[in-house]
């Protein structure tokens, strides 16, 4: 895949799609003459006022100045390279490379060009360093970047004789962003997205075989509960279900039915805010000073993520509406009294498990979405002597994103598993597009004896993302 970088364009949507690589990056030359004069103007500021990481210490130590060499700048890399914690996977490395790429040709950190061309071919040629998992607070992810930084430099020595050694223009400027949340937030952003679709094609089927009451997503509702997120999973409802549903028995449903629009809608809304969030950060310059290429400079708060932090804290939180309403209604599809199928969905062996267990394995998903909506920004520290009082933990809100993603992920095969063996115990045959979702499911195994389950499981994991191009969230 290649992707075309300028500082300004790229979205959250090309970094997960770049992020399973192997990508190449092209560097727009406007965003390298961009680079070059933020670095013109990095050599003139600095040679007329001290510049905190240039010319000064870091953390408490930004009042020692310093001689800026490129010795000094070394320590800085090499100390601050201190990591712990287990190996990032591969995509999340190379979307976080990919976005700081980004962020350095916004033209704001004074680095050398020199060092954007040599981290685009340290990503082109996708030798990628050992990031590990604790890497900052949410105020630049500090450990994560170093390490980059000496990659880059260490990646130099394969193409050329002459290594790329960052200089006090390049050290810290080149550590200050929270590439690596980002990365986390994009990749679980990406995910999230595609299960909100996928969890509303597992819902229809299971509204159908439970004969739901459609009042619930008419147009009526859409004006009771205004929020786009609502309105598109009404939309949405409407469209899948179709004339699949007749007559409904209750007048009004259990709230796994019922309050769909609004505990679902309420996960689009809160992705839509994230993925506005993360597109806006991944072009912004982050680094702290920031030297504009037209001269502005100013030292600066903006490496304190807490709009990330607060986004990715919403998502989390809205994950658990959605899906513990995607518990109840596989606990609907396992009781007789809502489906008049065998208890279960079991084969009418007396006693007969069935789907039980995928139930018990729903559940525990559940626990662990609800551990990880914890909030992150709520938290705060002090650090380095007291002079860096307080913190986003950003980070830790946007990796606690992909523990979501992968429970909400399992919450819905767990659902769907059921609603497919239930609409063929069923024997009925939808028109339209619910039709067109069922037959999809195919690769679900039709055996209804008791047996184990966990292949099944994965079967209905893979299909979550089919199902998702069937559903058109109007948003």
């Amino acid at each position: 895949m290649t992707v075309r970088v300028d500082g300004m364009h790229l979205s959250a949507g090309q970094v997960a799609d770049a992020a399973g690589g192997p990508v190449d990056v092209v560097i727009s030359e406007a965003a390298l003459e961009r680079v070059r004069r933020s670095h013109d103007q990095a050599t003139r500021i600095g040679s007329q006022r001290p510049v905190y990481g240039r010319s000064t210490g870091v953390g408490a130590n930004r009042d020692v100045l310093i001689e800026p060499s490129v010795a000094a700048a070394q320590a800085l890399l090499t100390s601050h390279a201190t990591s712990a914690g287990r190996p990032r996977s591969r995509d999340r490395v190379r979307a976080m490379l990919l976005i700081r790429l980004n962020q350095l040709c916004a033209g704001g950190a004074g680095v050398s060009p020199q060092v954007v061309t040599a981290l685009a071919r340290l990503i082109c040629d996708d030798a990628l360093p050992v990031i590990r998992e604790h890497t900052g607070v949410g105020t630049g992810d500090l450990s994560a970047l170093a390490a980059a930084a000496l990659a880059v430099q260490d990646h130099s020595r394969s193409y050329q004789s002459e290594p790329v050694l960052l200089g006090p223009d390049d050290a810290l400027p080149f550590l200050s962003s929270n590439a690596a949340a980002l990365a986390d937030a994009t990749l679980g952003l990406s995910r999230l997205t595609r299960a909100t679709r996928g969890v509303l094609a597992a819902a229809a089927l299971s509204f159908a075989v439970l004969n739901g009451n459609l009042e619930a997503f008419s147009v009526p509702v859409e004006r009771v509960t205004p929020m786009p997120g609502a309105r598109a999973t009404c939309h949405a409802m409407r469209r899948l279900v179709g004339s699949s549903v007749i007559s409904a028995p209750r007048i009004q449903d259990p709230y796994g039915l019922r309050a769909l629009p609004q505990c679902h809608g309420v996960l689009i809304d809160a992705l839509t805010m994230l993925r506005d969030t993360v597109d806006a950060y991944l072009n912004a310059p982050a680094e702290n000073p920031v030297i504009l290429a037209d001269g502005g400079f100013a030292h600066h708060g903006g490496f304190h993520a807490a709009y990330l932090a607060v986004a990715a804290d919403m998502v989390r939180n809205a994950a658990v509406q959605s899906g513990q309403l995607t518990l109840h209604r596989l606990t609907y599809l396992s009781d007789p009294r809502h489906t008049e199928l065998a208890s279960f969905l079991g084969d009418g062996t007396p006693g007969a498990s069935g789907v039980m267990l995928v139930e018990y394995v729903a559940a525990g998903a559940l626990g662990d979405l609800r551990a990880a909506a914890g909030p992150a920004a709520v938290q705060s520290i002090s650090l380095s002597r007291g002079s860096e009082d307080t913190a986003s933990f950003a980070s830790l809100a946007a990796r606690q994103l992909l523990v979501t993603a992968d429970s909400y992920d399992l919450l819905a095969a767990a659902e769907l598993l059921a609603a497919v063996r239930a609409n063929r115990m069923r024997g009925v045959t939808h028109p339209g597009l619910l039709g067109e979702v069922l037959a999809a499911c195919a690769a679900l195994s039709d055996d209804l004896g008791d047996r184990e389950l966990t292949a099944d499981l994965d079967t209905a994991r893979a299909l979550l993302a089919r199902l998702a191009e069937f559903v058109d969230l109007q948003v």
